[in-house]
């Protein structure tokens, strides 16, 4: 902390419950990052950023992506100063990837040019309000004693990211005691590793979809749902979750003795501390606790175009969904939702009005580029009413 206290606190945009937060380094103007409890190292997205900054490296490494198969080359630039407004990391080592990365900003909807891991805050505990959209920062010596109304984990901090156990009843098969990763820069609500154990089982009702973008590709799957989660007695149920397929990566997953790992949209329905220093989980019901976990009833996947004009449109229709079969396609641009113009829109609001309310019927007006003469195109209008797929 900047000022000698017991806390402080910083702002954050809350997107889709990812948490990003505005770092300058070493005096240059904020950037959005996302803070990831799941990664250990400060990550830059781009080279020709960190030179833009002046960026000192020591070395080069490669690294595995999360496909298991993408290599990425990045550099290692030690001794940055990161400032967070009422933060500040000091002598802090940066990862900067050496091919330029920014495929997030297609799937989040607002630029994010890196990732704050634990190597920021394994000295604090730190309290995150998603309600509010605050995280606190205690010092080191505070917090002894658990804050009235929270429930308390034991927190294993393993290859430096933060492990509990969790009871998971399937829809079918015993209960799992699971051991998870907290990762608050995972987008899923629970993710479950089969090959780490045969107690996993895959539900009979799910969906063949692509789990999500990461560094080194896009991961895919199955989602179907879990009949529960018990975090000290305290329960989530029915909860969309992800089933990764098996990659040249998995073997880390094994070695590292997890089952799987709980993401932002599950722990966007708590007020979290994850204390450090004493190894902590502590917990207590947030105002979106009650909400129900749903998946998008759509059937669209819609993406951000990297330009300097905000254009959304459709990467992915799934077959036999409500859009697929209103008759919208792969590579139209959405300009009007419900009427009202895309630019009123923030992606993240788009994915939380496809999978808002069974029945709802949803208007849409896209653009149509003709494949064999880009120039020519038409504006069409398309009406669904969303259904649960899963």
């Amino acid at each position: 902390m900047k000022k000698e206290a017991r806390k402080t606190e910083i702002k954050f945009i809350n997107s889709n419950n990812l948490i990003i937060v505005p770092v300058s380094i070493n005096g240059n103007p904020p950037l959005n990052f996302i803070l990831d409890t799941g990664v250990r190292t400060n990550i830059l997205f781009s080279k020709t950023m960190g030179n833009e900054m002046n960026l000192s490296y020591t070395r080069s490494l490669d690294l595995i992506g999360a496909d298991g198969k993408t290599v990425l080359t990045a550099s290692i630039s030690p001794n940055n100063y990161l400032d967070m407004g009422n933060l500040e990391g000091i002598s802090q080592t940066l990862l900067v990837l050496d091919e330029d990365f920014f495929e997030l900003e297609s799937v989040i909807g607002i630029p994010v040019y890196g990732v704050i891991g634990y190597e920021f805050f394994k000295f604090n505990p730190i309290r995150i309000d998603y309600d509010n959209g605050k995280i606190t920062f205690y010092n080191t010596k505070a917090l002894k004693w658990r804050p009235f109304g929270f429930r308390k984990l034991p927190m294993k901090i393993e290859m430096n990211k933060p492990y509990i156990n969790a009871k998971i009843k399937q829809s079918k098969g015993n209960i799992l005691q699971g051991k998870l990763l907290i990762d608050t820069g995972a987008n899923h609500g629970l993710l479950l590793n089969p090959e780490t154990t045969e107690e996993i089982q895959i539900p009979e009702i799910n969906l063949e979809t692509e789990l999500g973008r990461s560094l080194g590709g896009d991961l895919y799957g199955v989602v179907g749902r879990t009949k529960f989660v018990s975090l000290n007695n305290l329960k989530f149920s029915n909860i969309i979750t992800s089933f990764p397929q098996e990659t040249d990566y998995s073997y880390i997953i094994k070695e590292s003795g997890r089952q799987g790992s709980l993401g932002s949209e599950l722990l966007g329905r708590l007020e979290i501390i994850l204390d450090y220093p004493r190894e902590r989980f502590l917990f207590r019901k947030s105002s979106t606790f009650t909400n129900t976990f749903e998946y998008d009833m759509s059937g669209i996947t819609a993406k951000v175009l990297p330009t300097d004009l905000r254009r959304i449109y459709i990467s992915n229709v799934k077959p036999k969904s409500p859009a697929a079969i209103s008759g919208l396609k792969e590579f139209d641009e959405i300009i009007k939702i419900n009427n009202i113009p895309i630019d009123f829109w923030e992606l993240s609001d788009l994915i939380k009005l496809f999978k808002s309310e069974v029945g709802r019927v949803v208007n849409v007006t896209v653009i149509r580029y003709d494949s064999e003469i880009p120039e020519k195109s038409e504006t069409l209008d398309f009406q669904f009413s969303l259904r649960r797929q899963i």
